[in-house]
């Protein structure tokens, strides 16, 4: 799911979570608390624009990443 991607938004405990995968080297257990929900799976929403992932829901993110 990551492949390919520069960087990742994600909501983690009503936190806005910013990795840059191009400056950064996050580990993998960082990776997957950001990455999967409590069921073991792909937390969602996930949408991918160009080379970024956005991960949860949270509108002031919505509209830093979509531009409205």
């Amino acid at each position: 799911m990551i492949k390919g991607v520069d960087e990742i938004f994600a909501t983690k405990a009503r936190n806005l979570v910013h990795l840059d995968l191009k400056k950064d080297q996050p580990s993998t257990e960082l990776l997957l608390s950001v990455l999967i929900g409590r069921t073991g799976n792909l937390r969602s929403p996930a949408i991918r624009k160009g080379r970024t992932l956005i991960v949860g829901f949270d509108e002031a993110m919505y509209r830093k990443v979509f531009g409205k």
